[in-house]
This record gives structure tokens, sequence and C-alpha cells, in this order.
């Protein structure tokens, strides 16, 4: 289970404090699973997240925590899913520490791998930019995120949207 996502190039987190450096020290986006020993982990979203990585566009780092095992971990990860109910397993996207995607159990279990990685490469190639691309937006466009449910995806969405200067 652990080392399905290390194959992928995923970074375990074991700690809190591991959680604070990934988010604080990541420039661009970072990915963050909420691994789980039950099922749909293990039938759908593991296998769908493999998928997707093949995919050209990726997050600039990608990282796990382990529900019901690294439990200060999970519980700091989940601090920064702002707005969303705890689940397992579950994919969040961050960006400078805030929330920018989030695909949740519920939405885990009613798909394929197939579909999961379709809905992970959308999001793949809407939030993970080239480090150039990136510098750019955030130079011209100040980011403020507003929660969002996307009925096309059923995917838990954050819509972003730029400040008037």
């Amino acid at each position: 289970m652990r080392d399905e996502l290390l194959q992928l190039g995923i970074e375990e987190l074991r700690s809190a404090g591991d959680v604070d450096s990934a988010v604080s020290g990541t420039a661009g986006t970072l990915m963050v699973v909420v691994n789980s020993v039950c099922g749909c982990a293990a039938g759908k979203a593991r296998p769908g997240l493999a998928l997707a990585l093949r995919h050209g566009s990726r997050p600039d780092r990608m990282t796990s925590v382990f529900a019901g095992f690294d439990v200060d971990a999970t519980a700091r990860a989940r601090s920064y899913f702002v707005g969303v109910i705890p689940s397992s397993p579950s994919i969040a996207l961050l960006k400078n520490g805030r929330l920018i995607y989030m695909l949740e159990r519920r939405h885990i279990e009613v798909r394929s791998a197939d579909q999961i990685a379709a809905e992970l490469r959308s999001a793949f190639d809407k939030f993970c930019t080239t480090g150039v691309e990136s510098q750019a937006q955030s130079a011209s466009q100040p980011e403020t995120p507003d929660l969002q449910n996307s009925a096309a995806s059923g995917a838990h969405l954050l819509k972003i949207q730029t400040r008037p200067s």
C-alpha cells in the first residue's frame, strides 16, 4: 500500500512537521494523497493516480500521508484542506499552502480507475504549470480561492478568481 505510491515517486510524509515542511517548502503545486487500506484506495484511487501520472502535466511535488497509521501527519495534512470533510482516500492539490483542488472519497468510490485518472489528468492540466508559467501568473494575477463544487466532474474544486488591482 505504501510501496505502491513510493514506486510512483510519491514522497511519504510521516509526521506533522514533514507535512508543514512540504507545504511551506514547495514552490508550485503540491499534491497530497491521503492513502488508506480500504478497497477503493487499492482498486481505484492508487491505480487511477498511477495512470494519471503517466500524463505530461503533473504536480511539482507529490506526497502522501497514510490515514490510520500516520495519525499526526494525516491530521496536519487535513488541516490544510479548509472547507472539506476529512475522508480517505483523497487527493488534494495545494498551491502556496492553499487548497486549489480536492478529489474526495465520495467521488472516488463511484468511479473506475480510468475515470479517476481522467479526472486527475484534467486537474493536472488546469492547476499544474511549469515554473515559468507559474511565476508569470503569480506576478500578474494574485489568486483568491473560492470553494465551488464542479457539477460536471463531481470533484470538489476551488475556482480561482483574480482580485481587481
